[in-house]
């Protein structure tokens, strides 16, 4: 798995962690400001990984 894979990962998994574990999240049903940092750091990273990806050759 490369780094840019792995950013994404980690930055998903913990983005989701907080939204099912976080008592703010769960009571209003929305994003708190530490989700929204979260979830603009998994969007970045998503980014990063369609940038590194966008160049690669399909083989089949």
């Amino acid at each position: 798995m490369s780094a840019v894979d792995e950013a994404l990962a980690n930055a998903r998994t913990t983005y989701e962690q907080h939204v099912q574990t976080c008592r703010q999240c769960r009571a209003d049903g929305a994003a708190c400001a530490v989700a929204k940092v979260h979830l603009r750091t998994y969007n970045n990273a998503r980014r990063d990984h369609l940038r590194a990806t966008a160049g690669a050759v399909p083989r089949g």
